[in-house]
């Protein structure tokens, strides 16, 4: 390589590290909020808006659930009827408001779409047309249209599903 072209490289290498430096120099955790996730166990899963968090969670001897974190309190809110002890979540999604959440979660060994409404505390299960094996979930910021990744014949896809 020409000593013209090493330092042309150079130069692009040292830009590209400063500018990644730049981006990571403003990333900083959010403490407030970490150390009350921390506490849940192992967690995955996150679905995040301006409000709300929502993300499967399981601590050491027990079965995992869905956890709804209010991001303004920086403390969990109760999801009655909506942890199962009989289904293991799989992908939750939560609404800008905190009103529905959106579960794939896998009972009596198949999986099923679930649609939870917070001020019902009532789940309904949502059919899948065609049939077909939900897999992850994500929801609109209005809580009206579901996207839903669903194998079929060993083919993924994405429906989406308009919601009353």
């Amino acid at each position: 390589m020409s000593r013209q072209a090493s330092f042309g490289a150079g130069l692009w290498g040292g830009a590209l590290a400063l500018l990644l430096t730049g981006c990571q120099a403003g990333l900083r955790p959010i403490a407030a909020l970490n150390q009350p996730l921390s506490g849940l166990g192992d967690s995955q899963s996150p679905s995040l808006n301006s409000n709300w968090l929502a993300l499967i969670s399981s601590r050491p001897g027990s079965r995992a659930q869905v956890q709804l974190i209010d991001r303004l309190r920086h403390a969990p809110v109760p999801l009655p009827g909506l942890n199962r002890p009989d289904s293991l979540p799989i992908s939750v999604a939560v609404d800008q408001r905190g009103e529905r959440l959106a579960l794939v979660r896998q009972r009596d060994d198949r999986s099923e779409l679930v649609i939870h409404r917070r001020s019902l505390q009532a789940s309904q299960v949502v059919p899948i047309e065609p049939a077909g094996v939900p897999q992850r979930v994500s929801l609109s910021a209005d809580g009206r249209v579901l996207a839903v990744e669903v194998s079929r014949g060993g083919l993924w896809q994405v429906d989406l599903l308009e919601l009353p």
